[in-house]
């Protein structure tokens, strides 16, 4: 009975054994990664997420705010930009009217920029459109790889074959297979920019009409610049005025030459017509 005793744990151990392996195999191992395991987080329970850091987004802003000054703050969101390690795409400036810009700025700063612009003026409004690229990106990321190594077997062939045919085949295939690896390398980059850097367009307009004057200094300054905008609207008439009043004038002179000259020949043939009648009547 004592040396039974071993053998019937060990046979027992092997049948409780297979049957955790036969009854939990495939149902507990295919249900296990259904179910998020709880984890232990500053002494509580949290359900485990999926990781997000290979999601790839591509985040565009819209920003309506007034201003004072348009041109001056837009000159400030530049600045903003620039320090945050974005750049300006494109810059349309109006004196005293609007400045428009289009910025890019890193991806994980955006947020920090929107907010520090926002207190260059009132904000009047604000969108941000988030895609989801992942897919696109992990599919152009697929495609790049496939083809740098259907490149790289292209070129062994050409290196190891003596075949003439085979080599111009190879060829063929090597310059197709290399264009279009360059397109999708160039298409991953542009994406990958547009990524990277979040575009936002800042539209500022200003908030006061041209008329309104804060101060009598204002008003001053603004009769005296409107004031001196006439003078010089005034000189430009004249300026302008000036040919054609000598072209009148020379115009008036030559007119004036003229009749003087019909009205002599006139009086002289009156004058020399005189005599001749009175000697005629005198003879008869």
């Amino acid at each position: 009975m004592k040396r039974l005793w071993p053998v019937s744990l060990a046979l027992f151990a092997l049948v409780v054994t297979g049957c955790d392996e036969g009854g939990g195999g495939e149902g507990s191992s295919a249900s296990a990664p259904a179910i998020s395991a709880p984890a232990i987080v500053d002494g509580g329970l949290r359900e485990s997420q999926p990781e997000e850091a290979d999601r790839k987004e591509v985040v565009t802003g819209y920003l309506e705010m007034d201003a004072g000054d348009p041109v001056a703050t837009g000159r400030r969101v530049v600045t903003v930009v620039e320090e945050a390690g974005g750049r300006v795409d494109s810059l349309t400036e109006q004196p005293e009217a609007s400045s428009v810009l289009t910025v890019r700025v890193p991806a994980d700063r955006l947020d920090g920029v929107v907010d520090e612009i926002r207190t260059l003026g009132r904000v009047t409004s604000l969108s941000t459109t988030r895609d989801d690229v992942t897919m696109q990106y992990t599919d152009l990321e697929a495609r790049v790889g496939a083809l740098r190594a259907s490149v790289d077997r292209l070129r062994a062939l050409l290196e190891s074959s003596a075949d003439v045919e085979a080599l111009i085949a190879a060829e063929t295939a090597l310059a197709e297979r290399q264009a279009e690896l360059d397109s999708l390398e160039a298409q991953r980059r542009q994406l990958g920019d547009r990524i990277e850097l979040s575009t936002l367009t800042v539209d500022i307009t200003t908030d006061r009409l041209p008329s309104e004057q804060d101060s009598f200094w204002d008003g001053l300054v603004a009769g005296w610049n409107s004031l001196w905008a006439a003078l010089g609207a005034a000189v430009v008439g004249i300026g302008a005025a000036l040919p054609w009043v000598a072209f009148l004038f020379v115009c008036a002179g030559v007119l004036y030459l003229v009749i003087r000259l019909i009205t002599r020949r006139g009086r002289s043939s009156g004058t020399t017509g005189t005599p001749d009648t009175e000697r005629t009547d005198s003879d008869a």
